[in-house]
């Protein structure tokens, strides 16, 4: 079917109403759109308090009150102009954005789509001025000093926006996230929020130095706190002015406090509520191995980023950004959460949760006597089963050692692991020999001078007591009774010792990570987004342990890959590189890759279940779980310990009652 050519219409110039139209159809999606750029305003003009009045969830009545600064009356008409704003004046000032608005389109965009007024005094004026918004009329009016906006009737110049709005209900919800994002990030105002004439939300202002976490506490409630630690992060690099050029705090949520949903992630950059994969990401990574499954972790993380290093004119609602460095970003972001998630939590127990937990995993880090390939030879794992090949990913183990593991240069460090080639553990069922091969290797599990350096009755963890169905330990603590699935806790212990080796022998002078040269290279049709990619970050590669070329205009061959990966799918580690080393960082990956071959190896090696322990082999498991980071969770995500209260137990048996 042949097409009728179409007439050929004149190149003009689009009415300013039409215009302001377009734009508004990118800024304001629903009224939640048009709440948050209202907001932005108020906090640019210096508000303490800010009001918002809701009728019909936002779509009748949309009304912003504040006590900023205000607007005087000679600039009241050109408020509500086309890219008129007070924020910048310059391309410098553009590429250095500090304000929450720039764009100077809101208000305009606003006016086009609704009846919209504006009220304000400023302090030096007798008294406010009041413009409406379609006529252009300016009379006095009686106000405090600040500034109020009206906005009624939302998209009634443009019906067909207003058929895709959703029910009162919903919109109203979307209202109250956006003041609650927010309240968020500035503590220091108060916000209230009132729908048909009823309070649906009131955040009150908060100082002080538990400012934030008062905050955090009001809006998200105060099992987020209960169930976060701290998080601070500064960069190593400096801006000129010397401080850090990347800075990172907040709260991260614990695994236990993972949800189904991305619903409690927010990000903050300079003050910026956003939605970046960049950050996103590199939270993300910080609980690989601590997450059970797809759950997704909870957090409230905020960046100050020097800005001419962050570029926010992006998107017209200003929910985007794009950074200079991104891996930078992400790395500040990973380390930061991943740092603070480090310390178990019956160490947050004894050094108190409220300080800041900057460079958590280097505090804790224990450096390793035996390298990793030592540790296999010398029978880390035990004695092999069944007279089966010694494998590193599975030996029987008769027993185990539970030493408590010290701190780097604290006396007895040498201890940890025996130096020679181990003598025959005796037999499990032997108590009294099991007993004496546990006392000879770590006293320091009996006489309580472990890392905690807690008398016994101060443990976190607590005095072992018992054995239950041989899969947990029973312990008592001040609080009451913990049970701990030992398997799951060991593991942890295990995995955490070889991922420490393993960085150890990275850092042993080591600049890049050990490669193995395949004997023939894999190769594999690759786009041309992966050629280009492989081909402008060879050297980074090289650093990975990975060996990447083209081999064809249309293919990419692997040469290398890291030693300890060697058995693993080439093709598969390369696309996966490729695809992080276009938007993150790449070495995420394979440290992912090493870690579930490590994680492989710890749950194999940790004990198994109904494997006998006596009283000290307990109590030195419970004291190596007090030092050891990430102790909480088993390397997929599993808890490894549970406290049960004494108040729990009594209602159990209705005791008190």
């Amino acid at each position: 079917m042949s097409q009728t050519p179409t007439a050929r219409r004149p190149i003009r110039d689009l009415p300013d109403e039409l215009i302001s139209q377009i734009a508004a159809g990118e800024v304001v999606e629903r009224p939640a759109s048009v709440v948050r750029e209202l907001l932005d305003n108020a906090l640019d003009a210096g508000a303490s308090q800010i009001t918002l009045r809701l009728s019909a969830g936002g779509v009748r009545l949309i009304l912003v009150e504040d006590d900023g600064l205000g607007i005087p009356r000679e600039e009241l008409p050109v408020a509500l102009r086309r890219h008129a704003t007070s924020k910048i004046a310059s391309l410098q000032d553009l590429e250095s954005v500090g304000t929450m608005g720039f764009r100077g389109e809101a208000l305009a965009a606003i006016n086009s789509i609704a009846d919209m007024s504006l009220l304000s005094r400023t302090e030096s004026d007798p008294h406010a001025w009041q413009l409406d918004g379609r006529s252009g009329e300016l009379k006095p009016a009686a106000r405090a000093r600040g500034t109020s906006v009206e906005v009624r009737e939302l998209f009634y110049a443009t019906p067909a926006r207003r058929k895709f709005l959703k029910t009162d209900a919903t919109e109203l919800a979307h209202c109250v996230e956006a003041v609650r994002r927010h309240a968020l990030v500035r503590p220091d105002v108060g916000f209230a929020v009132w729908h048909e004439g009823k309070l649906v939300e009131q955040w009150r202002a908060c100082s002080g130095e538990n400012a934030q976490d008062q905050r955090l506490a009001d809006v998200l409630g105060e099992e987020f706190i209960r169930k976060s630690v701290a998080v601070y992060y500064e960069s190593a690099a400096l801006r000129e002015d010397g401080s850090p050029s990347i800075k990172v705090w907040g709260r991260a949520g614990i695994a236990d406090a993972a949800r189904a949903r991305a619903d409690l992630q927010f990000a903050y950059v300079n003050g910026r509520y956003v939605r970046d994969k960049v950050i996103s990401h590199g939270a993300r990574s910080a609980y690989d191995d601590v997450l059970h499954g797809q759950r997704q972790p909870v957090y409230a993380l905020y960046l100050d980023v020097d800005p001419a290093r962050v570029d926010v004119n992006v998107h017209p609602t200003k929910i985007e950004v794009r950074f200079r460095d991104s891996r930078e970003v992400h790395q500040a972001v990973r380390h930061g959460a991943e740092n603070a998630l480090a310390l178990p939590r019956a160490a947050l127990a004894e050094l108190g949760s409220e300080a800041p937990l900057a460079n958590t995993a280097s505090n804790l880090s224990f450096a390793a006597p035996l390298s990793v390939q030592e540790n296999l030879a010398t029978g880390l794992f035990g004695k092999p089963a069944d007279n089966k090949p010694a494998s590193p990913l599975y030996r029987a183990q008769p027993a185990m050692y539970f030493g408590a593991e010290k701190r780097t240069g604290q006396p007895g460090f040498e201890a940890m692991w025996p130096s020679r080639p181990p003598v025959t553990p005796p037999s499990p069922m032997d108590t009294n020999a099991a007993s004496g091969w546990i006392n000879a290797s770590n006293s320091s599990a009996k006489t309580g001078s472990g890392p905690s350096n807690l008398p016994p009755g101060e443990w976190p963890l607590g005095r072992a007591i018992a054995q239950l169905q041989g899969i947990y330990v029973l312990a008592e603590n001040t609080q009451g009774l913990v049970v701990i699935d030992m398997h799951a806790a060991h593991e942890r212990i295990v995995y955490e010792r070889l991922k420490n080796q393993m960085a150890d022998l990275k850092q042993s002078g080591e600049q890049s990570i050990p490669s193995q040269p395949l004997l023939i290279p894999a190769t594999f049709a690759a786009t041309a987004q992966e050629v280009a990619c492989a081909e402008a970050n060879a050297q980074t590669l090289a650093s990975l342990g990975l060996e990447i070329v083209p081999f064809s205009p249309k293919t990419l061959a692997v040469r290398a890959v890291p030693s300890s990966l060697a058995d693993g799918d080439a093709v598969e580690l390369a696309r996966s590189v490729l695809a992080e080393l276009s938007q993150h960082d790449a070495s995420t990956v394979i440290e992912r890759a090493q870690n579930e071959l490590l994680s492989s190896m710890a749950c194999h090696g940790a004990v198994r279940a109904n494997r006998k322990l006596t009283i000290e082999e307990m109590n030195a498991l419970l004291r190596q779980m007090e030092t050891t980071e990430r102790s909480d969770q088993c390397n997929h995500g599993r808890p490894t310990w549970r406290q049960i209260t004494v108040r729990e137990l009594d209602s159990l048996f209705m005791r008190g009652r």
